[in-house]
């Protein structure tokens, strides 16, 4: 299947977790938040949620300031 990651095209296997692609990838790291398809998922779904088809997903690194 193919999926959208930062507006970037990436080929993946079906069913596919969130968490499986971050793995996959090397980008599951402390700090990181995810939207798929315009929606937050809490980092403690990221296990069950599963991918599909034509998601856009965007990762956000959470920076401290003031």
């Amino acid at each position: 299947m193919r999926i959208f990651l930062n507006d970037e095209s990436v080929q993946c296997v079906d069913s596919l977790t969130l968490a499986g692609l971050l793995e996959q990838l090397r980008m599951l790291k402390p700090g990181t938040a995810a939207a798929v398809n315009q929606t937050i998922v809490p980092r403690e779904q990221w296990q069950r949620h599963k991918l599909c088809d034509g998601d856009q997903i965007l990762l956000f690194q959470a920076i401290a300031g003031g």
